[in-house]
């Protein structure tokens, strides 16, 4: 059974920094494309970064140049990296692993920033 399990998410201060992770059970891990996406309140789920099977990287504009993604294929692992983090990055975060067959999603983590 896939799973995607997300982890790293709490509360931290406006300008502080977040590190999440997801660990995939995925078989060929390394062909799926790897996302963030987050939700917040009231609002459509949106992306936030991608990168690639072949390790390619996209950004949202509200994030760039803040958050960084990684991927381990070995450890089956993604990392978001968040800095410089705001208010408005409140939100649920989920990763999402995809291919041209099959797309599969975790339950997600909660980012507050908050004083």
């Amino acid at each position: 059974q896939v799973q995607l399990v997300e982890s790293g998410g709490g509360l931290v201060q406006p300008g502080g920094s977040l590190r999440l992770s997801c660990a995939a059970s995925l078989n060929f891990f390394r062909i799926f494309n790897l996302g963030w996406y987050r939700q917040a309140p009231g609002k459509e789920r949106e992306l936030v970064a991608v990168v690639t099977s072949g390790g390619t990287t996209t950004y949202a504009d509200p994030v760039k140049g803040r958050f960084t993604i990684s991927r381990d294929n070995v450890k089956n692992m993604v990392y978001l990296q968040m800095n410089s983090l705001k208010p408005e990055d409140t939100a649920v975060y989920l990763c999402k692993a995809w291919r041209v067959s099959d797309n599969y999603w975790g339950q997600g983590t909660q980012v507050t920033v908050s004083s």
